[in-house]
């Protein structure tokens, strides 16, 4: 039994990643589903399925690279932890890598990036950083 499944979806990536695989696996969820989302929406991957098996509902997240087959996610890791939760507002919510990166944050509006938190004016907890 996974304590961190979240954890366990951003190693699954980073692995991938430098491994140079096309897709990654995982156990679905919602929260999975949505941080996938974010990551795709700013270019980190290149997309994500996710199979409805009734037993064993499966993730699958294509990883992105460069021209000269370097993975797009230099750096993914989780900041709020199970033993450890890190809770911003609004205005405290971090730059990653001076505006190069993004912040993943579950706020009341859902699973955002850092930039729109800031403009929907909520913060949340951060759940990860990717750059």
């Amino acid at each position: 039994m996974l304590t961190d499944p979240v954890a366990d979806m951003l190693t699954r990536i980073r692995n991938g990643g430098r491994a140079r695989l096309l897709r990654v696996s995982m156990p679905d969820s919602r929260l999975k589903r949505e941080i996938a989302r974010v990551l795709h929406e700013h270019g980190f991957i290149n997309g994500f399925s996710s199979d409805h098996e009734p037993k064993k509902p499966t993730l699958t997240i294509e990883v992105r690279y460069d021209e000269t087959s370097q993975p797009i996610i230099q750096e993914i890791q989780r900041v709020s932890k199970p033993s450890r939760r890190v809770y911003v507002g609004c205005e405290e919510i971090p730059k990653v890598r001076n505006g190069f990166g993004i912040s993943i944050l579950s706020t009341p509006r859902g699973i955002l990036a850092d930039q729109q938190a800031r403009d929907a004016r909520v913060g949340g907890e951060i759940l990860a950083e990717v750059w």
